[in-house]
C-alpha cells in the first residue's frame, strides 16, 4: 500500500474534530516504515535539491516559512514526511485527510474547526494525501482557507499537479518535485534500519549481496525497501529462533532471506559487469534475428534487474535504424516513441512501451542498407573524396552571387511534371555514384524499383514520371 493510499507513512483517518499535533508516535508494534520516519531534517535522504539552505521547503521545515506546498513525486519519497515535520515547525495542529475517503463535507468541517483554532491563536496544518484526487469542487472548497492562511496546505500527489490540481489553488501554493530516491539513499535508509533503536537496533546484520537486492526490488521507493527488508528480517529471526537461538552477536540477513521473502529472485546481473554488456548484446542480437521472444526474455532480465531503462530505450532507437532502416520506416518512430514514454513515465509504467518497441523491432522485416549507405559515404569523405559543390547548386541569395556563376542554372524540381528533373547534385567526381542498396525486405522491395527510375532522370537517362 502506497502513502497516496493512506499506507505506512500516512496518518490514520480521525474525525475531522479530532486535534492532533503531529503525526502520531509510532509504537514497538507499528511497521518497520512508520518505526524509521524521519523525525529530523538530517534524516531525510535524497531530496537535497528541495532542502538547500534558504529554499523555500527549508525555511517551512525550519518553522520561517507560510506558504501553503504541493509535494509532487514518486511514492515512498517522504512526502508524508515532510508534511510531518512542516506540522512540527509551525508549532500548530495537524489534520490529515484523504482524498480516497473524504468529500467536501469533511473538507469544510477541519477548517471550519482551523478557524476556531485560529482565532485562538493556533495554526493548523492540513495534510491531504493524493490531492489529485479531490474533484474541483473539493478543490475549490480550500481557496478562501488557503488565501486567508485559516490552513497550512500541504498537499501530496503522485501526478503533475499542473494537470490534476486546479489554478487558483496552484497559484496560491508553492509546487516543489521530490525525486525518486536513489541506490546509495535506499542503502542507507536500510542500514540505518537495522542498527537504529527505532528499527532493528543492532539485532540484525544485512548481507551486501541481501542490500543489493533490495536496493533494486525498492525502485527509489523507500517504504517498499524498509517493508522488504522487514519480512527478510522476520523470516532471519525465524530461522535463528527454529535453531535454538543460541548464536551469539546480531543475526545475519541473508540474499536468501530476501529472496524468500518477497518472493522474488535475485538475477544475477551486474550493470558495470559482464552481464550487463552479455545481456544487451543478446537482446540485440535476438531483435536482429527477429527471435521475439527471446528479445522478450533478456528485456524482461534487464528490467528486473534494474537496469537504466533510457539505456534500453537509447539501443532500442539506435537497433531501429541499424538493422531495420527502410525495410520498415514505422520502427524508428515506435523506438523514440518508447524512449519518449520512458522520460514521460517513468518505471515500471515504461516497461509496456519498451516491449511494445520490442516486439515491433524483433518483428519488422531487416534491413542494413541505412548503416551500409552512410558508412560508404563518410569513408569516400574521410578518405578525400570531397569534391567542390557544383555551382548551380551553391546559395545565390547574396549580392553578387550570379556573377560568380552560384545557382546559375538550378532547376527547380517541383517546376517538373513528376518533381524531379535531371541535373547533377553531388561533386564531379562521386557522379554515378551509389551509397545507398536497398534489399527486397519488407518496404525496401518497394524503394528499389522507384531508386532505380529516379536515379535514371537525376542521371539523365529517363523522363520524369515517377
Amino acid at each position: 500500500m502506497t502513502d497516496e493510499q493512506g499506507g505506512l507513512f500516512a496518518a490514520p483517518e480521525a474525525p475531522p474534530d479530532t486535534i492532533t499535533k503531529g503525526l502520531p508516535g509510532a509504537s514497538a508494534g507499528s511497521p518497520l516504515a512508520v518505526r524509521m520516519r524521519p523525525q529530523t531534517l538530517e534524516e531525510i535522504v535524497g531530496q537535497e535539491h528541495l532542502l538547500e539552505s534558504g529554499s523555500p521547503l527549508r525555511r517551512l521545515i525550519d518553522g520561517s516559512g507560510a506558504a501553503s506546498v504541493l509535494l509532487f513525486g514518486p511514492p515512498g519519497t517522504g512526502k508524508t514526511t515532510m508534511a510531518s515535520l512542516i506540522s512540527t515547525a509551525a508549532g500548530g495542529r495537524f489534520e490529515a485527510l484523504s482524498a480516497l475517503s473524504s468529500g467536501v463535507k469533511e473538507v469544510r468541517a477541519v477548517i471550519d474547526a482551523a478557524r476556531r483554532r485560529l482565532i485562538a491563536g493556533t495554526q493548523t496544518v492540513l495534510f491531504i494525501d493524493e490531492v489529485h484526487r479531490f474533484s474541483k469542487t473539493q478543490q475549490d472548497a480550500l481557496l478562501d482557507a488557503v488565501e486567508n492562511r485559516i490552513v497550512l496546505l500541504v498537499a501530496a500527489t503522485t501526478e503533475n499537479p499542473s494537470f490534476s490540481v486546479v489554478a487558483p489553488l496552484l497559484s496560491r501554493s508553492l509546487v516543489l518535485q521530490l525525486r525518486s530516491l536513489e541506490g546509495p539513499d535506499i542503502r542507507k535508509l536500510l542500514q540505518r534500519a537495522a542498527s537504529d533503536p527505532r528499527g532493528y537496533d543492532g539485532a540484525v546484520t544485512v548481507d551486501d549481496d541481501a542490500l543489493d537486492h533490495l536496493e533494486k526490488i525498492s525502485a527509489g521507493d523507500a517504504r517498499r525497501g524498509l517493508t522488504a527488508l522487514e519480512a527478510a528480517a522476520d523470516a532471519a529471526l525465524a530461522d535463528s529462533m527454529a535453531d535454538g537461538g543460541t548464536s551469539r552477536g546480531p543475526t545475519k540477513v541473508t540474499l536468501a532471506h530476501v529472496e524468500s521473502a518477497v518472493d522474488r529472485a535475485a538475477v544475477r546481473y551486474d550493470r558495470d559487469g559482464d552481464q550487463h554488456y552479455d545481456v544487451i548484446s543478446a537482446f540485440i542480437k535476438s531483435i536482429r534475428g527477429s527471435d521475439v521472444d527471446a528479445a522478450l526474455h533478456y528485456l524482461a532480465r534487464m528490467i528486473t534487474a534494474g537496469e537504466d531503462p533510457r539505456f534500453i530505450a537509447r539501443r532500442l532507437v539506435v537497433h531501429a535504424s541499424e538493422d531495420i532502416g527502410m525495410a520498415d520506416p514505422t520502427a524508428l518512430q515506435t523506438a523514440t516513441a518508447a524512449a519518449q514514454a520512458v522520460q514521460l513515465i517513468g518505471m515500471p509504467e515504461a516497461r509496456l512501451a519498451l516491449a511494445q518497441a520490442t516486439i515491433h523491432l524483433a518483428t519488422a522485416p531487416k534491413s542494413p542498407g541505412v548503416v551500409a549507405a552512410i558508412g560508404a559515404a563518410i569513408a569516400d569523405v574521410e578518405g578525400g573524396r570531397a569534391g567542390a559543390v557544383p555551382a548551380h547548386l551553391r546559395d545565390g541569395h547574396y549580392a553578387g552571387a550570379a556573377k560568380l556563376g552560384n545557382a546559375v542554372g538550378y532547376r527547380y524540381p517541383h517546376d517538373a511534371p513528376g518533381g524531379v528533373v535531371g541535373q547533377q547534385y553531388p561533386p564531379d567526381e562521386l557522379v554515378g555514384v551509389d551509397y545507398y542498396e536497398p534489399t527486397d525486405h519488407g518496404y525496401e522491395r518497394e524503394i528499389g524499383p522507384r531508386l532505380g527510375r529516379l536515379r535514371n532522370i537525376i542521371r539523365g537517362r529517363g523522363r520524369s514520371n515517377t
